[in-house]
């Protein structure tokens, strides 16, 4: 069961509207770093947690996020509405789709749930969150750089800090499962390569080293060779080709 408060979770207040800026905006509305795509993909993972509050953290987030859609949806709005008869929102795909928001990114691509990512794992669902967290921060991060208006440029900020905000209740939840620095999960047990780093990207200069290929995490081999034996050629042998039909 759903309730919807007719209040956003913050103000939106816009004083200089560009359809333009809309434009952009509708990345975070319909694109692959966008608001529905993180609200759909922790509200879908909810449902094959069986780690009872982590459940209820996803299904908590996604709501939140549902919220930011709704924020995000109310700026495109705002900027597009008072401005549906300038040259600038002609130049826009709002001259065509009409004013608000749509389900699309900044170049009119169409949303798609390819761009969800949850398994049946919630270690795994939980590193593909902190990903989309990531990916969200950053598209916020340059929206407001270009951001031509200030009340927006508050919001925007309001949305970037909830993205921090969900980024460490995810980590949290990853330590709290004793993996947020332990790379394995599942039930298959990897081979005696797992601590091995194959030095295979080289120059003239000296070897860079760091705790990603060092001890005691890992054994640094400088010059790996192949353990498997030789690529058999697919091709078959003319001698082996089929024979001509004959009369």
């Amino acid at each position: 069961m759903f309730f919807h408060k007719k209040a956003l979770i913050e103000d939106v207040v816009i004083r200089n509207p560009d359809p333009r800026f809309a434009q952009l905006l509708l990345e975070q509305f319909g694109g692959a770093t966008g608001e529905l795509s993180a609200a759909l993909q922790y509200w879908v993972q909810s449902f094959h947690c069986e780690n009872g509050p982590i459940r209820d953290m996803l299904q908590d987030i996604a709501i939140e996020e549902f919220g930011h859609l709704e924020m995000v949806g109310r700026l495109i709005e705002s900027h597009t509405k008072s401005s549906d008869t300038n040259e600038a929102f002609a130049s826009t795909l709002f001259a065509i789709r009409g004013i608000g928001p749509h389900f699309l990114d900044s170049r009119g691509s169409a949303w798609t749930a390819t761009y969800l990512n949850e398994g049946a794992d919630v270690v795994r669902d939980l590193r593909a969150d902190i990903a989309a967290e990531a990916g969200a921060r950053q598209t916020y991060e340059a929206l407001i750089k270009l951001c031509p208006d200030e009340g927006t440029k508050r919001a925007l900020v309001h949305l970037l800090t909830r993205e921090i905000s969900h980024t460490a209740m995810f980590m949290n939840a990853l330590q709290a499962l004793g993996k947020l620095t332990d790379p394995m999960f599942g039930t298959v047990q990897p081979d005696s390569t797992v601590n091995l780093y194959f030095h295979l990207s080289k120059d003239e200069g000296s070897v860079q080293r760091g705790p990603w290929n060092s001890p005691p995490n890992f054994q640094f081999i400088d010059d790996p060779q192949p353990h498997g034996g030789p690529v058999h050629d697919p091709t078959p042998p003319a001698s082996a080709a089929s024979p001509s039909n004959k009369k």
